[in-house]
């Protein structure tokens, strides 16, 4: 299994500092993926869903150590350089964005 996409969704929250959404092999994708700056420092939560109880349920998570250490370390290495980006140049993180492709009704019409 190889983490062949990550995408960083910062928040501006106390403790839940991104959303992080991930693609496995190309083929699966996870969503809701959390950053989180515990008491100990910073770590990964999976997406998981509130139960009837008042407790939490993991949905998805990796099933032994040496999977969710890849996990977290490609999601933590992914979040740091997002937060450096934003960091260093927040103003002009929007001027970067790529255009929006043209409809195609647009195009016919310029033709």
């Amino acid at each position: 299994m190889q983490i062949t996409d990550v995408k960083v969704f910062p928040v501006n929250e106390d403790r839940l500092k991104a959303y992080v959404t991930i693609i496995l092999d190309n083929c699966f994708l996870i969503r809701e993926i959390k950053v989180i700056n515990g008491n100990s420092g910073y770590f990964v939560a999976m997406p998981s869903k509130k139960r009837k109880d008042g407790t939490y349920r993991d949905i998805a998570h990796p099933i032994n150590q040496e999977t969710r250490d890849i996990m977290e370390k490609t999601v933590l290495d992914a979040y740091w350089k997002r937060a450096e980006e934003l960091k260093s140049a927040p103003e002009t993180a929007a001027a970067e964005a790529p255009a929006p492709e043209p409809e195609p009704e647009a195009e016919a019409e310029a033709e």
